[in-house]
């Protein structure tokens, strides 16, 4: 048989294949001769140039997949179909789980975070390809906790070295407001606190990106600036029937959770768009409150851009202006100001300056303890006694000193006094 190689006693080329049980030899059908017998092989030219190739170098090798990782890469493909994410993520998640599982930290991690990082992978490819999915939906997938989940998230991105870009946070409004029950009626939902899902989903982008521009996203967790911010726009466009339902309340219509911080960021956006109402002289003479500028949100947001820079002031901007103003200009400029009565304010009196456009947490800074010291009773005057004295000798020529000195004082204490 051509191509096959030669036999190696008569030099013949007509080798055939005999199948002894369930192993393949090669035979040299002139002289009987065994050419291979229970060879190893990679591909079809190892098998063709007749190499053998050791059981730790062949493809069986390799194809061993542990229980474990088997059942972890079904989990990703199942993850994958119940998402209806493309073929290419589950592609690519699946490969991602491959290079995980080679580290020997994944494989002799427990059985909760083996489940964790299926999710990982999945949410690395999705936040890859710019697809909108939260991390907060595959841990109520998978019913894993979320710090969990992101230590493993965080331990995978650097174990694998990836660049994962963080998700659009105009995406991820879109994606989580899609999933409040609020858009059509139900038994459990009344009728008044149905809303427009497009109305509703623009004015919630409009109050985001207010609180992206105010400080209020930035180092935080989203959703409760989301939560806060839907909230808002829910109210807004009917504050007649709205105005009386709490957050917890809507939450519960809407069939999410509520992050227990969310409360805080509603009063931080109402406090942001109070100080908008501020500017407008229309508003300014009804003296709002944080219930009453809810319905007043329509106009804030229309004139956005500059009640903000009306409203705040950049704080760098501003040290960096009194670092460069001469000594005493600000008090002849002040007392200008004073005497100048075109705004309608009592005499002697100065217009409210603006706030500073810092984040909250520069504003509020958290109060620390600072201990008192230790109360020393230690002067430095009190005598040392010989015992301890020791401690303080290092080199041989100070014993010697030392020795020479006591034995100085020892003579001297000696002598008797003259008469």
């Amino acid at each position: 048989m051509p191509g096959r190689g030669r036999c190696p006693d008569c030099g013949s080329t007509e080798l055939v294949e005999d199948s002894h049980y369930s192993q393949s030899q090669l035979v040299c059908s002139d002289c009987g001769c065994v050419v291979t017998e229970g060879v190893l092989t990679t591909t079809f030219s190892d098998e063709g140039n007749l190499r053998e190739v050791t059981y730790s170098r062949s493809t069986g090798e390799n194809e061993q997949v542990s229980r474990s990782q088997q059942r972890g890469l079904r989990r990703v493909r199942d993850l994958c179909r119940v998402l209806q994410l493309p073929p290419t993520f589950e592609d690519t998640a699946v490969a991602y789980y491959q290079q995980a599982y080679r580290h020997s930290g994944i494989r002799a991690a427990r059985l909760q975070k083996k489940e964790v990082l299926v999710g990982c992978c999945v949410l690395i490819t999705c936040r890859q390809h710019n697809w909108p999915l939260t991390m907060g939906a595959i841990c109520t997938l998978l019913y894993a906790d979320l710090d969990v989940f992101s230590s493993t998230y965080m331990q995978i991105v650097k174990l694998l070295g990836l660049d994962v870009p963080s998700l659009c946070l105009a995406e991820l409004v879109k994606t989580y407001c899609s999933s409040f029950k609020l858009f059509q009626a139900s038994p459990s939902v009344p009728a008044k606190y149905v809303e427009d899902k497009e109305k509703m989903l623009s004015r919630t982008l409009q109050l985001v990106e207010l609180a992206n521009e105010t400080w209020l996203v930035t180092g935080r967790h989203p959703l409760p600036v989301i939560t806060a911010a839907t909230f808002l726009a829910w109210q807004s466009l009917q504050p007649a029937d709205r105005l009386s339902c709490s957050l917890a309340r809507f939450c519960k219509l809407a069939n999410v959770d509520l992050p227990y911080p969310a409360s805080s960021r509603l009063q931080e956006l109402l406090a942001v768009l109070l100080r908008m109402a501020e500017q407008l002289a229309w508003l300014r003479v009804l003296r709002l409150d944080k219930r009453s500028v809810v319905k007043h949100i329509g106009d804030l947001l229309q004139h956005r851009q500059s009640l903000v820079r009306s409203a705040f002031r950049d704080g760098t901007a501003e040290v960096e202006t009194r670092e460069k103003e001469p000594p005493g200009w600000g008090q002849g400029q002040g007392e200008g100001e004073v005497g100048n009565n075109s705004l309608g304010l009592p005499q002697g009196k100065r217009p409210a300056s603006p706030a500073l456009l810092l984040p909250p947490c520069m504003l509020k800074s958290p109060k620390r303890i600072c201990p008192a010291p230790p109360v020393s009773t230690v002067t430095g005057d009190e005598n040392i006694s010989d015992s301890e004295i020791e401690q303080y000798l290092r080199t041989p020529q100070e014993v010697r000193d030392f020795q020479r000195a006591q034995a100085a004082r020892q003579a001297a204490t000696s002598v008797p006094n003259p008469p």
